[in-house]
């Protein structure tokens, strides 16, 4: 598996080199399919300086979805272990998802007339939880609030080509990513809509009425 690492503000040590490369031989072995590792480390400084720490992201490449995970701390060899540590972790999970599908095989199936959502542990959000993120009652914690000069109008954006799948599709590939949220266009309905995780392997799904035009997307 080929291994690619890159610093931003920081210089890439013969020692890092080596434990990512002793690294890369642990992820190899739960992912023999992955053809590359990616490895970015960041070191920031706040305050003036008086508080750093680094950032180490992963991205696994190969046969299959894209695989993603980082991690922060104030010693980059702790961020790298943590880091690989949850990118392991979830190429167990999807492994685990993988053997209890062969073994227990089943499908997600939508009652067009209830609008429930059977055979995935997936439930929609309710009005009540929507009512509420949108006038605030419940805060979205964006974990960055504390930075200096943090102000909740900076919005990060990110643009992405529309994917359609099954819903428990897209609740894969947002463990293999490792977020909370996962953006699809859902293959039963043409849908836009969003899986995200509740607790343990609780999900929750959801979805725009708005229907997503294939055509316009290829024109």
């Amino acid at each position: 598996m080929e291994t690619s690492i890159v610093g931003v503000g920081v210089g890439i040590t013969d020692r890092f080199r080596s434990v990512v490369e002793d690294k890369a031989a642990r992820i190899e072995h739960l992912a023999p399919r992955a053809q590359r590792v990616d490895v970015k480390i960041t070191h920031r400084a706040y305050h003036n300086g008086r508080v750093e720490d680094d950032t180490v992201e992963l991205t696994l490449t190969g046969k299959g979805p894209i695989v993603r995970a980082e991690a922060t701390d104030g010693d980059k060899f702790t961020a790298l272990d943590l880091a690989v540590d949850k990118l392991c972790e979830q190429l167990r999970r999807a492994k685990d998802k993988r053997v209890d599908a062969r073994n227990h095989p089943r499908g997600a199936k939508l009652d067009k007339g209830s609008g429930a959502i059977q055979g995935i542990d997936v439930q929609p959000a309710s009005v009540d939880v929507l009512r509420a993120v949108a006038t605030g009652e419940i805060p979205i914690v964006t974990g960055n609030e504390e930075e200096e000069g943090y102000t909740p109008v900076v919005i990060r954006t990110k643009e992405f080509d529309p994917e359609w799948m099954s819903v428990e599709e897209a609740v894969d590939r947002m463990e293999l990513v490792g977020h909370d949220f996962f953006l699809f266009v859902n293959v039963q309905n043409d849908h836009p809509s969003v899986v995200y995780r509740r607790k343990g392997w609780d999900y929750g799904v959801i979805s725009l009425t708005t229907l997503a035009a294939p055509e316009a997307v290829a024109s």
